[in-house]
């Protein structure tokens, strides 16, 4: 890939167009689309147990299948992309999404469901690696941008999680199909702005793949630090969202406290996806984020263990801060790395390993907890995994480029 006076390009040497209001609704749409088919299942599954007759087996399939399907799938986006180009994989994501979400709920069969939602989940997974790569790639508003992606991901993800069970409890009988079925056609215009995009970038081939391998990458510190960093992270929220509320009510609140609870945690991620990429961008050093990343993280779980229904909201409140992590490592993958090819590499590396961590952690807790018969244990482990946080944070806080940890392109590949 070259770089032109009107901005990077293509192979064709055509510049790349400056879409302006077009990427940032763009890439609003495709964020806000990559988490709700995955979030809106857990409030519906009695619902899903009537109507299909989903067992509980089955039930823990489709629990842990979006941390599988984001890592294994995942990475298989950046190969896609030398086929179809960055543009072109993301639609086809967005196609696989819009109908893997909109036949699932059309089907009475319980193995097609789970089928449909991998398939759907599938199509996120490209969206999850592919889009920083493509934000990468403009020509400008790159912050911008990356705060509109961070905070989609995270109103998309809360708002799949909050309509679910209204919009089926309005539907009346059945009503989880409307319910689900409602983000097949939200995801419809993310595709419809998707296509806009590529036509508009028609003629602007894509670069060829020269990130390198994940072996090169291996030899980066920053993207091991950066991997292990959102595996942490990714962990920490999985086990949040499946089992805050449930810690609550052990302690004596009741559901709609234990929802509420959840839900601030969650509303206090949207404020770090606003906030985070441009700390990033003005900031001279992130050591400071990292180690509060890590202590809030200890904090809010010493809270639950000692005190747990007490000043619940704090709890609540300081995880919450602590979930910026999020926000953090995703802008990361964009700043840590120079080339285009690059990020989309690293993205690719990053996300699938760090999910299938992430997914590890919802199952052992449960575990645990049947094990022990409280959260005590469970709790500890939580707060330590603050420590780990912390650590991985500050290695990834120096402001270095991925590009020139990994050693000299392998041959034809992009300059380190």
């Amino acid at each position: 890939m070259t770089e032109g006076p009107g901005g990077r390009t293509g192979t064709s040497g055509r510049p790349l167009p400056h879409l302006g209001a077009l990427a940032l609704v763009a890439v609003a749409l495709v964020a806000v689309n990559l988490r709700p088919g995955a979030t809106s299942i857990g409030p519906v599954l009695a619902e899903l147990e009537a109507g299909i007759g989903l067992t509980p087996t089955v039930a823990g399939v489709l629990s842990a299948l979006p941390g599988l399907c984001f890592g294994a799938l995942g990475a298989l986006a950046v190969p896609l992309s030398r086929r179809c180009g960055v543009t072109g994989s993301i639609l086809l994501g967005l196609v696989v999404v819009v109908a893997g979400l909109l036949l699932r709920v059309l089907t009475g069969s319980t193995v097609l469901f789970v089928a449909l939602s991998g398939l759907a989940l599938g199509g996120m997974a490209v969206g999850n690696v592919l889009v920083p790569a493509w934000i990468k790639r403009q020509p400008a508003d790159r912050v911008r941008l990356m705060t509109v992606y961070g905070t989609g991901l995270t109103v998309g993800g809360a708002s799949g999680a909050a309509l679910a069970a209204p919009v089926a409890a309005v539907a009346g009988d059945g009503g989880w199909r409307p319910s689900l079925g409602l983000w097949g056609l939200t995801a419809v215009s993310a595709l419809l702005v998707w296509l806009l995009v590529a036509r508009r970038e028609r003629g602007t081939a894509p670069a060829q793949d020269g990130g390198g391998s994940a072996g090169r990458l291996l030899r980066s510190p920053t993207a091991v630090a950066l991997t292990a960093m959102f595996g942490v992270q990714s962990m920490n929220a999985y086990v949040q969202f499946g089992w805050l509320p449930e810690i609550y009510r052990d302690a004596g609140l009741s559901a709609p406290a234990a929802g509420l609870l959840t839900a601030l945690l969650t509303g206090l991620g949207v404020v770090g996806g606003l906030v985070m990429p441009t700390v990033i961008d003005r900031s001279r050093t992130l050591a400071p984020w990292m180690v509060a990343f890590g202590g809030l993280a200890v904090l809010g779980y010493a809270g639950l263990l000692l005190s747990p229904a007490s000043v619940p909201w704090l709890w609540s409140g300081l995880l919450g801060l602590s979930g910026w992590a999020f926000p953090t490592v995703i802008a990361l993958i964009n700043a840590r790395s120079r080339h285009p090819q690059v990020t989309a590499r690293l993205s690719g590396f990053v996300q699938p390993v760090g999910y299938l961590l992430g997914a590890a952690g919802p199952f052992l807790v449960g575990l645990i907890h049947a094990w022990t018969g409280d959260w005590r244990l469970v709790l500890v482990l939580l707060a330590l995994s603050g420590v780990a946080l912390t650590l991985t944070g500050l290695r990834v806080s120096r402001p270095v480029f991925v590009d020139d940890e990994m050693g000299p392109a392998d041959p034809g590949g992009a300059p380190a």
